[in-house]
């Protein structure tokens, strides 16, 4: 038994998670439920583990830590990846992630989620609990700047779970840990990086949350995630994370910058097998932002109910709305790799010689891409390439 076989058998069953413990059986967590299956693991292979995935130059950092994130693809499968101490040994939580590029259309999503990235600046709020999907909404929306926009695109992650094909954007990806030694860090430096558009992977802290909503104020448009059931508990999780004596003060910061509250449930359809995301979807019009300023976030539902003109979901107009749904995109069904690429796709492309020409756009041509090269743990590197930037993002 090997690390390899476990993530294809839980690829092979479909598992959203693979938890392995010291003399436990694998356990996968499958449409939510979690069941084991196979032999116990000893210690001692799973230490080994650990050290291989870690490395030899990083261990002694997790000797000292105890715990790491990391992202790898295993198996032909985009894995997040915790390696914690337990009582028994070393342990893992092993996330697996879609094996295609998220779009709203592959994660069957609202189509008016589209319409929230054509902001030029503001903040984007995904909430929802642990595993409910809100880093794939993340990359979908930024897979829409991408394949829509040329802008610059900063992410900063912990892990990177995604890794973005530049179409029309230009993408830069920065793990927490590996290219930056924080959020607080990696924003401080995103505002002196000329960005557009800046994906915050987690705000996990009154450092982060102030420097988010401070960079979203500044002409960017920021996206970030919390943990939190509805829209009105996430605002209410962001302002009473700051002192009581500048909650205020947050609170009128963040309904001025506010574009948009998602908040995320996974259900299971039995019908296609799959689970879908289920969506609460808030946006500020003057009575929410007024009782954003307020601290009334108790006032916000019943603006929800009444808010389906100004483009607002509750979770039971969304749920009708996904019953009479017909067009659903079923992974598997399709033959297609992995950000819509054909098979023979990896073929670098090559620029012609001397200075880019611009061309004038139409509907009918596919923007250019840069050349590409699959880097170190499978990540996708951009190689230069003759013409410049503005080839790349014509």
């Amino acid at each position: 038994m090997s690390l390899d076989s476990l993530i294809a058998a839980a690829k092979q069953q479909r598992a959203s998670d693979l938890h392995l413990e010291p003399g436990l059986p694998p356990a996968l967590r499958v449409r939510g439920s979690l069941r084991t299956f196979g032999e116990p693991i000893p210690a001692k292979a799973m230490s080994e583990w650990a050290r291989e995935i870690i490395g030899e130059a990083l261990w002694p950092m997790f000797l000292e830590r105890r715990s790491t994130d990391l992202s790898r693809t295993l198996q032909g499968v985009r894995c997040r990846i915790n390696i914690m101490q337990t009582a028994r040994g070393v342990g893992f939580a092993i996330r697996l992630l879609s094996t295609f590029q998220a779009t709203v259309e592959k994660l069957n999503l609202h189509p008016d989620l589209k319409q929230l990235v054509s902001r030029d600046s503001g903040l984007i709020l995904v909430s929802g609990p642990t595993g409910c999907g809100k880093s794939s909404t993340l990359a979908a929306l930024i897979q829409e700047i991408n394949l829509t926009e040329a802008r610059h695109i900063v992410t900063i992650e912990s892990p990177i779970e995604y890794t973005f094909r530049p179409r029309r954007a230009y993408i830069r990806q920065r793990e927490v840990g590996r290219d930056t030694p924080s959020f607080e860090q990696a924003l401080l430096d995103a505002l002196r990086e000329d960005p557009d558009v800046l994906m915050v992977g987690e705000m996990r802290d009154p450092e982060t949350m102030r420097l988010t909503l401070n960079a979203s104020e500044t002409g960017h448009l920021v996206m970030t995630t919390v943990h939190s059931s509805t829209c009105a508990e996430a605002l209410q999780r962001v302002v009473a994370a700051f002192p009581s004596e500048i909650q205020n003060c947050v609170a009128a910061q963040l309904a001025d910058c506010l574009v948009a509250v998602i908040a995320q449930r996974l259900r299971f359809r039995p019908d296609l097998n799959i689970r879908v995301p289920e969506c609460e979807i808030l946006i500020p019009s003057h009575p929410v932002k007024a009782h954003i300023r307020n601290r009334d976030f108790f006032k916000i539902m019943s603006v929800l109910e009444t808010g389906a003109e100004q483009g607002m979901w509750t979770f039971q107009r969304y749920s009708q709305w996904l019953e009479k749904r017909t067009n659903w995109f079923v992974p598997g069904q399709t033959s297609e790799t992995p950000d819509g690429e054909t098979e023979d796709s990896s073929a670098p492309v090559v620029a012609p010689p001397g200075p880019a020409t611009p061309k004038p756009a139409s509907k009918e041509s596919k923007p250019q891409a840069p050349a590409l090269t699959a880097g170190a743990g499978g990540r996708i590197e951009i190689e230069p390439m003759e013409g410049g930037f503005g080839k790349i993002l014509k």
